[in-house]
């Protein structure tokens, strides 16, 4: 089951994009207070090589995401370093499992991939967004770097996400 729906995740869109240079650096210090590792994981990104321009766009993808798991029903918890290598470490194995393959059977394999997502709207925004601003293809180490680092923020979350919709706490009042 999906955790962050395709309405959460439209609405979410929308939202960062209508923000401004102020309320984006809120967002930002939001992610730092609740949800630091993704944020480093993300800013380290530029002494991979990775240009400010294309910064810019996995910024707006964690943005994006942080939105959408904001406005979802389930809470997060921190999604942690070893959390995160566990996510790269699946990544990198599915990548290399598809490395090889024939066009036709790349082609299956990755399909049932990203139909076996457990967040594939946010997967699928993922490499739409990258896809606009000509991302996907790895044509050097930085853009390597980039698309893996984009990729497991979608698996972090997704193996952060609790499988049905934690209630948000509020205070019960007494009577």
């Amino acid at each position: 089951m999906t955790a962050i729906t395709q309405a959460v995740l439209v609405h979410a869109d929308i939202a960062v994009r209508a923000m401004g240079v102020d309320e984006r650096l809120q967002l930002a210090d939001e992610i730092f207070q609740q949800q630091p590792n993704l944020l480093a994981s993300v800013l380290v990104l530029p002494s991979l090589g990775v240009t400010m321009a294309q910064l810019e766009s996995v910024i707006t993808i964690l943005f994006v995401a942080w939105q959408a798991m904001k406005t979802s029903p389930h809470q997060w918890p921190l999604i942690s370093e070893d959390v995160q290598q566990r996510c790269l470490d699946r990544l990198t194995g599915r990548i290399g499992f598809l490395e090889g393959l024939s066009g036709d059977m790349l082609a299956k394999a990755t399909q049932q991939q990203i139909d076996e997502h457990p967040e594939p709207y946010l997967l699928a925004f993922v490499f739409g967004h990258l896809g606009e601003h000509d991302l996907v293809s790895v044509r050097t180490e930085a853009e390597k770097y980039l698309l893996l680092a984009a990729l497991n923020l979608v698996d972090c979350i997704a193996a952060g996400a609790p499988s049905q919709p934690q209630p948000r706490t509020t205070p019960k009042r007494r009577r």
